[in-house]
């Protein structure tokens, strides 16, 4: 396709073998794979695994078979050559779990949600301060999607000028087979703390924002009585510190008919254009998911970022750890995105069904 754009380079491994090693403690979300394998595609090595359920390690260890299944927590965070430790616990003891990699003098690798109550973004906040330690998280609509890298560097390419707004939506389907944390508010946090959390994080990225506050924010169980823990839909309009704005809306009503989990889509406003992300699929046609549509002053523009652009971040995170630098997400955005998420869900009206 002929555009004026030219695009980063794929990005390649940044260690030798055994240069970095993580461990992975928490297996609860299956997000610990994709986490594990970002890293392993950077170079990284991990060596050890740990969960209380002896078939989620078991499970784990035969996928990489590089990981050694810990007998317990501790024997991981006493082992000094544990540079990072990556967790997709409950959402309600990722924080738990980072801490004490922090304070074990590890840098941590969290999944999205990353903490659940104010309280524990208090604590993490202080922990990274004081310590130095990183608190990474795994915002991975934003940074496992070529898509959304690819939407980064239009931008940053000035293609549709100033940002002005960026509405994100995130559906998903509840399926079968949950296990009893996720109808647990107490334990995956709500719906905007726990799926909006990646919406918060696009919204900051792709305006520039620092900072921001809740104009509007709703929840509701609409279609769920039998797990009326169950946030089912959620949406927030938020106001920004730059003058941009955002809307996220997230649901669990993602109909069988169609083939993926979710047909997640971001929709970029610009002074001079706008970008669509159809991250996951393209309805309706055989284009399949990673499509980003460009309208601008001079022409509209269709991408598939399959194969493009690669995902930067994994090499950039365990630079910045052995550096101690910050190139792949600055601390302060990551925990910005969660405060953004923590907020609209404390502050949320809860429509009737």
């Amino acid at each position: 396709m002929n555009h004026p754009f030219t695009f980063d380079a794929l990005p390649e491994a940044v260690v030798a073998p055994d240069e970095f090693c993580f461990a992975a403690v928490g297996l609860d979300h299956a997000h610990i794979y994709g986490m594990t394998d970002g890293l392993l595609g950077a170079g990284a090595g991990v060596t050890w695994v740990f969960d209380q359920d002896a078939a989620k390690a078991t499970a784990f260890a035969e996928r990489y078979p590089s990981a050694r299944i810990a007998s317990s927590e501790q024997e991981i965070l006493e082992d000094p050559a544990v540079h990072l430790v990556a967790t997709a616990a409950i959402a309600s003891e990722r924080a738990p779990v980072a801490l004490r990699a922090i304070e074990a003098g590890k840098d941590a690798f969290v999944d999205k949600a990353p903490l659940t109550t104010f309280a524990q973004l208090e604590a993490a906040r202080e922990a990274t301060a004081r310590t130095g330690r990183k608190y990474a998280v795994y915002y991975g609509e934003r940074l496992h999607t070529e898509s959304a890298v690819l939407a980064d560097q239009l931008i940053r390419r000035g293609a549709i000028g100033r940002v002005l707004q960026v509405a994100s939506f995130g559906p998903h389907r509840v399926g079968k087979g949950r296990p009893a944390w996720f109808f647990d508010p107490a334990q995956y946090g709500g719906i905007l703390c726990d799926i909006g959390s990646h919406n918060f994080d696009q919204i900051l990225h792709y305006t520039g924002a620092t900072d921001g506050r809740v104009a509007s924010s709703a929840v509701a169980n609409y279609a769920h009585p039998d797990t009326p823990g169950l946030q089912d839909f959620g949406d927030a309009h938020v106001i920004l510190d730059n003058g941009a704005s955002g809307y996220v809306r997230v649901d669990w009503f993602t109909p069988d008919g169609l083939g993926v989990f979710g047909d997640g889509r971001t929709i970029i406003l610009g002074t001079e254009g706008y970008i669509e992300l159809r991250k996951y699929i393209d309805i309706g046609t055989d284009n399949g998911g990673g499509q980003v549509l460009l309208v601008n002053q001079e022409d509209q523009y269709r991408f598939n970022s399959n194969g493009m652009t690669g995902f930067p971040y994994f090499g950039q995170l365990i630079r910045d750890c052995i550096d101690r630098t910050e190139t792949a997400m600055t601390q302060a955005h990551a925990f910005k995105a969660a405060e953004l998420s923590l907020q609209a869900q404390a502050a949320a009206e809860v429509l009737s069904p």
